[in-house]
């Protein structure tokens, strides 16, 4: 992930702060705004170790009880004031009970994808400037179930907004930045991380440093990560393959949910 120091950054979810914590040693808070998902208390309780108090010492803004899908969490933000917004290894909490997941019709699948959906649509809707580069980044692993959520492919069908590429994501860069359990207050082992970039301006040759996948050309199944196919032998194989049907009752649906969907 490089950032550019002239940009006005807003971090979502970011549960103890570590992250935000690690961009301020970077940039002056005229430049960066923090947010949460949780309550002051419920972060206070949650995480011992958080970085809320260092935050607010160096009057940096943060945001408590900001939701990326509900527009009127955006809205707190200055419109069209910000040039990235920064997703850090997104997940939708655990459901309480088995009851509570009964209770809504949609995959565990299609409600990560949701997610992350309405926070690249509602970032370019409310808080992103035309005159910047207009950049949305989510940092995800590279391994089940985040790689099941087909990110480079599904998340904008229908917007006017463009996966750009991606790099790896080196948390040496942000120094004290800790990655944690969602809703729990521990931190887990660095594995490796991918930063996806999406933009409804700039383009892939803008920022040189990002990559597409391979997975992504033709003769590939994007949302398996899989191929090239070298005969139609191969590629009948594999979508009669175990692993390429449960991709593909994923990705139907995310496509119902898509024919549903109201912005």
């Amino acid at each position: 992930m490089k950032l550019n120091k002239q940009w006005r950054i807003l971090t979502v979810g970011d549960g103890d702060l570590s992250f935000s914590h690690a961009l301020s040693l970077q940039f002056p808070r005229s430049q960066l705004i923090a947010s949460v998902y949780d309550s002051e208390t419920v972060l206070l309780d949650k995480y011992k170790d958080n970085a809320l108090n260092a935050l607010k010492q160096k009057q940096f803004k943060v945001l408590t009880e900001f939701d990326v899908t509900e527009p009127g969490s955006w809205k707190r933000i200055a419109s069209k004031s910000i040039d990235v917004v920064i997703f850090q290894f997104p997940l939708i909490p655990a459901f309480s009970n088995l009851d509570d997941f009964k209770q809504q019709s949609l995959s565990v699948n299609t409600l990560n994808r949701r997610l992350l959906r309405l926070y690249i649509h509602f970032a370019h809707k409310y808080v992103l400037d035309p005159a910047g580069p207009m950049l949305c980044i989510i940092t995800s692993k590279d391994v089940k179930p985040y790689c099941e959520w087909d990110l480079e492919s599904s998340l904008t069908q229908g917007l006017d907004i463009n996966y750009l590429g991606q790099s790896i994501f080196n948390i040496n860069d942000f120094s004290g930045y800790k990655i944690r359990n969602v809703d729990r207050d521990k931190h887990v082992k660095d594995t490796s991380g991918i930063s996806y970039v999406w933009s409804a301006k700039t383009t892939s040759d803008e920022l040189p440093h990002l990559n597409r996948p391979h997975y992504l050309l033709d003769n590939h199944c994007s949302f398996c990560r899989a191929g090239p196919f070298l005969t139609d032998k191969d590629k009948i194989a594999h979508t009669n393959s175990k692993k390429h049907k449960n991709m593909k009752k994923h990705h139907d649906d995310w496509m119902a949910y898509l024919k549903s969907e109201t912005l």
